[in-house]
């Protein structure tokens, strides 16, 4: 289970206890860069990220594994998916692009050098809240113990810069030779079955379904698997991941 920005491990709280009453090893982690993991000084690109999962998986003692991912953490699971297919049970992605739509807009507001990590720590991450407020939808409102442990999380030392990171090389790669062959790779049709969830009220994610079509969830947004847990572990288990 794979996060997203801005978030780590405990986004998926909600789900782990109930994957692992059905019996399945439900296993969330940090992403590199975020929570607890490394704040290695480079790694933020595709290839890498996706090579991180399929060593995880394999840590793990399973020959396959069913990925889940929100955010930058489905378009990890669909990546780890097309280069590792071998690894790969099945791929669900929550409120998350395909690699190839991720859209241009937050890319380039990153691109700055320092800017962006001193907007997501000012006054004790308080932007993080406002995403959180503004990218839910309509019928849910984040508690406070969401908002401090998301903003906490952003605080840790080399979370705001590593998590730029992503961002960073998702843009200059479309630059270079190796972000025309990482598009040409996950390009390629997975092996692995795929679900889509998407929020009705996400403003984040675009419901293009070039790719693959979306199941949409009523009345939640960016954050299903915290809005409306019980919808999102059902669609999990009858997907497979169960």
């Amino acid at each position: 289970m794979l996060h997203g920005f801005p978030e780590f491990w405990w986004t998926w709280r909600h789900q782990l206890p109930a994957l692992a009453a059905h019996g399945r090893h439900a296993v969330a982690v940090d992403l590199r860069g975020y929570g607890q993991s490394d704040k290695t000084p480079r790694g933020y690109d595709g290839w890498t990220l996706a090579g991180d999962v399929a060593g995880l998986i394999k840590a793990l003692g399973a020959r396959r594994a069913h990925l889940v991912g929100h955010g930058w953490g489905g378009v990890l699971a669909w990546t780890t998916a097309a280069l590792h297919p071998r690894l790969v049970e099945s791929v669900t992605t929550i409120s998350a692009p395909h690699p190839l739509e991720v859209p241009l807009r937050p890319l380039l507001s990153a691109q700055p050098p320092f800017w962006p990590e001193r907007r997501l720590v000012a006054d004790d991450a308080a932007l993080v809240e406002h995403l959180l407020h503004t990218w839910t939808g309509p019928h849910w409102t984040p508690d406070p113990e969401v908002l401090r442990r998301t903003r906490e999380a952003m605080l840790i030392r080399g979370v705001a810069h590593c998590s730029t990171e992503y961002l960073r090389w998702a843009f200059r790669s479309r630059l270079r030779g190796d972000g025309r062959e990482f598009a040409k790779a996950v390009s390629r049709q997975l092996e692995a079955p795929v679900l889509r969830l998407r929020g009705e009220h996400d403003v984040r994610t675009s419901p293009t379904t070039r790719f693959a079509p979306y199941h949409v969830i009523d009345g939640v947004g960016h954050f299903p698997q915290w809005e409306d847990p019980d919808a999102v572990t059902a669609l999990l288990l009858g997907a497979g991941a169960g």
